[in-house]
């Protein structure tokens, strides 16, 4: 790290007086503020008080202020900062001491931080021989769109987004990508720009984490701010001509500090609010005035001098009659008065800590349908921006000078004008690109897009353009093509995804109904072009997808554009009846297994265009299938139950099966000889083993210190040596702790991944109590008419996972050879375990690398996959966020490689489209097949009591023909009726 410049230093402090002096103007007389100031130098360097006054209720009195003592200015403080001065001239003090205080009191303009030294950087193994660069990010294909804030404009070209532990600046023009670690590597809290664009703030996450001011385009950190916060920064915000910073908090702290950066040092610093607060913002026209809002509230602030100091005084906004509302979007108004949005979609007018009055629509329609998200001030007007995916504009004027009519506190207003973007638009935040001669927007959609929007509203105006589309929310499943650098991925929006990962192009997308929940790849062995692709949505339908390259096919009037690839639904069936979250092909090619959360798998014949063969119910939730690798000598399926169960089910039978067969009511398979699992908790004892060892090894330390002592005292005493070391002896006997007790979890711990090591063996990773290590598992011997559920099982071998025990593996792939691990962690790191080839029984897992690349809050790695060839590693995460990173150095992926989609099949485009099933309440195959049966058993029993009524009715008639033959008999002859 480079040394500040101490040069000029009575210049350079006398500047910083003069600017602070500006910037926090008082109503005070200039004598008194100028003391005041001069006082406030030394003191910022010293004093930093918190108020810890909390509040318990959103309807607070309106007198009630929170202040920070941060930097005090009375007579008292003059006489505390003299009596400093003293003892500082009276005590001595190091060369390294002074020249210390002397940085604190100024820092140089010039003086940069090393970024090299200051980024977060990967964990190896010491000693283990593995490069730092064993991978190296070379695209990012997410977008965190839910998060706060996420879109900044440096430059009319240069866009800036937090993307898990890195800042990404995209070039909007050439699309290429620049990115800066974090240097806690435990996230980015938010981002935030200069009004000149001449820095950028990034505030991160961690324990204390930093707030880090780069300078643009240079991209050198300029200056590092600490200790505002505990674990996570929640909004930063400059003032406007950029001299002031004001931060907030995250949970659990929630602290407003208001910053001179550039000297590194905190003026004001307070508790904003006892919950969630979402955003700090300046007032515009007076650096003295500050607005927060979030859960539930909006709040007032005001830099003021008073007798003990300045001090940050707080007014919390009361709702009154009106409903209590987060509050997302809000702006200042000149005069001091607050504009803010509502959940419901009206605007609420604040003034003096009250609401003045409501707006809405004509016929008291919201001014927009759901929450409004931002709210801004622009060439005289006022723009909206809602959730409804509209944006309106309303008259500056009319805002201002509103006020209520009546008892209602309601004020119809309508826009001047208003743009619809489209449908299924989700709008978060806008920022104007400064294009000269243009309104041009840039929009962040919380649906997943960033949109180029033309806000002119004139005769020439440009529709709304989609540049960039991303999943929203977690991505659920990620998988690569086993010939070719294609990646898919899906996730809860209800998308399907296509990318070139080598080329960094997404391809295509298509939207489905439901959200997509598990995926994988065709194998070859079924289509040769590795053109298919197999997906499993929450609703238990199966879809299998053919990817094709269009550009050959005949172009049809009234067709679109051709993109660089398509996807055609080939086949689809529902198997299941809730979440599908596993889809595995056998060995062969022969046979599909799918997994449920509704506790059953279920086999297709594949050649027989997936025909159902059957399915087998588990003791619980599916999360994973596992068809037995070719090196095993039978061909079986691992199935791996969330809840502690792994069974093993041989290859299915596909005798053929008449379809009209009285005897098959279901496709369950009763007579398959499963092998089960039940995995018991057994991580207390091996803590127990741990601090036995631990102890027997400090006792054999003991045993050598104290025969090295008797030797010494034997020889410089002789017996009377001996005598002594039996007292001392007898004095350190101490009494020998407990062992850690033996603890088995009520509830089993989740089983999240495992694979084959063997036949009939297996590894697991846990998370809960659970986690720390991988456990080594063998299938039992059981009676085939036991009860698994009562059946406790223990692994045979663990291996420990250093610093796994809050962060458990989530998902694991292997490199070709299976010479390297592959972890995907719960808190978003990526881990590395260099293996002996093909060693699944993994006895040396000593060397790994470790680094943290998505979010680590919410970030964890749902998929991780290797490329066909090794030369690129894949991950997608609950963050939203899909990296790619290159296994070779960046010279030899610099030579223009790219995927080759399949080319499209003859006819394809003529190829009739199965009917899909969009209805989430459709019957799965098996409630199809018993509601077929059941509708054939209610035929039969219609046509048993039709006929039977038919025999009734014939009856009927003959017995009223025998009563008519015997009226017309003599009545002697007849018979009589007699009622019983």
């Amino acid at each position: 790290m480079k040394e500040p410049d101490d040069q000029d230093t009575d210049r350079k402090e006398s500047d910083r007086s003069s600017s602070r002096r500006q910037s926090l103007k008082s109503s005070q007389s200039a004598p008194r503020t100028s003391i005041k100031e001069d006082d406030k130098i030394l003191e910022d360097t010293t004093n930093e008080t918190f108020t810890e006054e909390e509040e318990s209720n959103v309807e607070e009195d309106d007198s009630s202020l929170e202040h920070l003592e941060g930097s005090s200015s009375s007579s008292q403080d003059d006489h505390v900062g003299s009596t400093e001065k003293s003892q500082y001239t009276e005590t001595p003090h190091s060369a390294e001491e002074e020249a210390e205080k002397e940085v604190k009191k100024k820092i140089s303009q010039s003086f940069f931080y090393d970024y090299k030294e200051l980024v977060s950087m990967p964990f190896v193994t010491p000693d283990s021989n593995i490069p730092l660069n064993l991978l190296t990010l070379v695209h990012s294909f997410g977008y965190d769109c839910t998060r706060r804030a996420n879109l900044q404009l440096l430059d009319s070209n240069t866009m800036m987004y937090i993307a898990g532990n890195q800042l990404i600046l995209l070039n909007l023009k050439t699309k290429e990508q620049f990115y800066l670690r974090s240097s806690s590597g435990r996230g980015i809290g938010i981002i935030g720009v200069h009004p000149e664009k001449t820095y950028f703030t990034v505030a991160e996450k961690g324990v204390s984490p930093k707030i880090i001011i780069y300078e643009y385009p240079s991209l050198k950190p300029y200056r590092i701010l600490r200790d505002g916060t505990d674990l996570a920064y929640a909004y930063v915000d400059f003032n406007y001509d950029g001299t002031l910073l004001a931060s907030i908090g995250g949970n659990p702290d929630h602290t407003l500090t208001i910053w001179n950066w550039k000297e590194e040092q905190p003026i004001l610093r307070t508790k904003a609010f006892s919950q969630e607060v979402f955003k700090v913002t300046f007032n515009p026209d007076n650096d003295e005035q500050l607005t927060t809002s979030g859960s539930g509230h909006i709040k007032f602030w005001e830099m003021a001098l008073t007798f003990t100091g300045l001090k940050l005084q707080g007014s919390l906004g009361r709702f009154g009659k009106t409903a209590t509302t987060d509050i997302e979007g809000y702006m200042e108004l000149p005069d001091g008065k607050v504009l803010s949005g509502s959940e419901w979609g009206n605007m609420l007018v604040w003034e003096a800590g009250l609401i003045k009055v409501e707006l809405c629509r004509a016929g008291n329609i919201s001014c927009h349908q759901g929450p409004i998200n931002q709210i801004m001030l622009d060439e005289g007007e006022v723009i909206t921006v809602g959730s409804d995916g509209c944006i309106r504009i309303w008259d500056f004027e009319t805002i201002d000078t509103a006020d209520a009519i009546d008892e209602s506190g309601l004020l119809e207003i309508e826009p001047i004008n208003e743009l619809q973007v489209d449908k299924n638009v989700k709008l978060f935040s806008m920022i104007k690109m400064n294009e000269t001669g243009h309104n041009f927007w840039l929009a962040q959609d919380a649906n997943g897009a960033i949109w180029k929007l033309d806000l002119s509203f004139s005769n020439i105006t440009q529709d709304p353009e989609c540049l960039f589309s991303f999943h929203s929310g977690a991505i659920e499943a990620l998988v690569v093509s086993p010939l070719t650098y294609l990646m898919a991925t899906t996730g809860l929006d209800c998308s399907v995804r296509i990318y070139d990962f080598a080329s960094k192009t997404p391809l295509s997308h298509v939207k489905f109904k439901q959200g997509g929940t598990a995926l994988a790849w065709v194998p070859r062995l079924v289509s040769y072009t590795g053109a298919q692709i197999i997906v499993g949505f929450e609703d238990g339908v199966v879809r299998i997808l053919e990817l094709y390259d269009p550009k050959g096919l005949t172009i049809f009037a009234g067709r679109k554009k051709f993109l660089d690839a398509d996807l055609h639904l080939k086949y689809v069936f529902k198997p299941h009846t809730a979440h599908i979250t596993a889809l595995a092909y056998e060995r062969d090619g022969e046979i599909l297994a799918t997994g449920s959360q509704d506790e059953t798998v279920f086999f297709f014949d594949v050649e027989k265009d997936y025909k159902p063969i059957g399915f087998i119910t588990t003791p619980g939730p599916v999360c994973q299938l596992v068809w037995s690798p070719a090196s095993h000598l039978e061909n079986t399926l691992l199935i791996i139950c969330e809840n502690g169960y792994i069974l093993e089910a041989p290859f299915p039978s596909t005798k053929e099966e008449e379809e009209g067969d009285p005897n098959v009511v279901s496709y369950e398979i009763k007579d398959m000889h499963i092998k089960c699992f039940h995995f018991s908790s057994v991580k207390s004892k091996i803590l127990r083993l741990i601090e036995i060892e631990k102890r027997k090894k400090q006792k054999e330390m003991k045993e050598k210190e104290r025969e090295e002592r008797r030797k010494q005292l034997a020889a410089a005493m002789g017996e009377d040596g001996e005598k002594e070391f039996h007292e001392e002896e007898e004095e350190e006997e101490e009494e020998e702790e407990p062992l850690p007790e033996i603890f088995v979890p009520s509830t089993p711990c989740h089983i999240l991944c495992g694979f084959y090591s063997g036949p009939e063996k297996f590894w697991v990773s846990l998370g809960g109590y659970d986690a720390g290590f991988l456990y080594h598992c063998k299938f039992p011997t059981y009676g085939q008419n036991s009860d698994i559920t009562e059946k406790k099982d223990e692994p045979f071998d663990f291996r420990f996972l250093e610093d796994t025990e809050d962060n458990p593996i989530h998902t694991i792939t292997f490199s070709i050879n299976k010479d390297m691990m592959f972890c995907g962690m719960q808190d978003g790191a990526i881990r590395v375990y260099i293996l002996s080839q093909t060693d699944l029984s993994l006895k040396n897992m000593e060397n790994y690398w470790h680094f943290n690349i998505h979010d680590s809050s919410y970030g964890c790695i749902k998929g991780i996959s290797t490329s066909f060839d090794d030369r690129f590693l894949v991950t997608a995460g609950a963050d939203s966020n899909i990296f790619v990173f290159s296994l070779f150095p960046e010279v030899e992926l610099r030579k223009g490689i790219k995927a080759k989609v399949p080319s499209a099949r003859f006819g394809i485009e003529t190829e009739p489209i199965p009917q899909d099933i969009d209805d989430p309440k459709a019957y799965s195959i098996e409630d199809a097949r018993k509601k077929r049966e059941h509708d054939k058993l209610m035929k039969e029993v219609e046509e048993i009591k039709a006929g039977k009524r038919e025999q009734l009715r014939a009856l009927r008639n003959e017995f009223q023909k025998l009563l008519q033959m015997n009226e017309e008999l003599p009545k002697h002859m007849q018979f009589k009726r007699t009622i019983s």
